[in-house]
């Protein structure tokens, strides 16, 4: 193996130093080389560029389970054992998963909502159950407030809205956007914890306006709404915790292209069949 990781890697470093740092010989590297490479050693070679480039293109953040959903895709059958261990003699490492810290602020006077939801996280159709939440994103000018609505069904970011403040009017303006685009049905479950942008009058309003059903975790508890706080940490692994924002401007356009063009429509989702919120909904056996 430690042959054809310099082979692997010939070209980019001296063969002389990879054999040295690697603790093997040049004239074995060479001698085994002359032998010609196994079937399966040029098979590794091969998927190598493919699992390469399915890392790549998920900047850097997938693991052999999701680089394997999408070779699968592509007609290349091999297992996951496989994948982990091309990856890992490469040097393809995925992003390690951090506890989330929630930081929800309820010492208001605002009314508390009934827990609808009590966790029950099944839903059959879009548009039944939004989870709406908020964080923060540390730039060079101050703190970046994220509110963003997930739709529980398809794990889609259905609104988000930044500032720099965070005030009832960051959640409001992140809910007009998820109502204009998509329309709900009267009905609809808003779940939220119980901090005082969700529980103001005027949100509550907004949520009555549009017919939906105002539901809030219990107190202290970040379980009850786990889904929102799992993209919140997915967010902040694969892309946050790996920038350094300069502005808020820089953060927010960063923050528009993960949920946009990775998260919403490209990104393999565990809980909905390893597909993409946006295929996951294209799907016609669940329309």
């Amino acid at each position: 193996m430690k042959y054809e990781q310099v082979a692997n890697h010939k070209g980019l470093y001296p063969t002389r130093w990879m054999c040295s740092a690697l603790d093997v010989s040049p004239a074995g590297f060479y001698h085994r080389r002359s032998r010609g490479d196994s079937p399966r050693q040029r098979e590794d070679r091969r998927l190598l560029g493919e699992i390469r480039a399915s890392y790549e293109r998920s900047d850097r953040v997938y693991g052999s389970p999701r680089v394997n959903k999408d070779l699968k895709d592509l007609g290349y059958w091999c297992s996951t054992k496989r994948i982990a261990r091309i990856m890992r003699h490469n040097g393809l490492i995925a992003v390690l998963t951090r506890r989330f810290k929630h930081t929800t602020q309820s010492a208001h006077g605002y009314p508390i909502q009934t827990n609808v939801l009590m966790r029950n996280f099944t839903v059959e159709r879009a548009n039944r159950v939004w989870l709406a939440d908020i964080t923060y994103i540390a730039t060079e000018e101050g703190w970046l407030y994220l509110a963003a609505l997930m739709d529980l069904y398809s794990r889609r970011i259905v609104g988000w809205n930044t500032a720099e403040r965070i005030d009832r009017h960051l959640a409001l303006t992140a809910l007009e956007a998820a109502l204009r685009a998509r329309r709900p049905q009267p009905g609809l479950i808003h779940h939220s914890d119980q901090g005082s942008q969700y529980a103001s009058y005027e949100y509550q309003k907004r949520l009555t306006q549009a017919q939906a059903i105002s539901s809030m975790s219990r107190k202290g508890d970040c379980y009850d709404n786990a889904p929102m706080e799992s993209f919140f940490g997915t967010l902040k692994r694969e892309r946050v915790h790996r920038r350094k924002y300069w502005s808020r401007h820089e953060a927010s356009s960063d923050l528009e292209d993960y949920i946009e063009n990775f998260y919403n429509r490209r990104r393999r989702h565990s809980r909905i069949g390893d597909v993409s919120p946006v295929q996951f909904e294209a799907q016609p056996i669940h329309t």
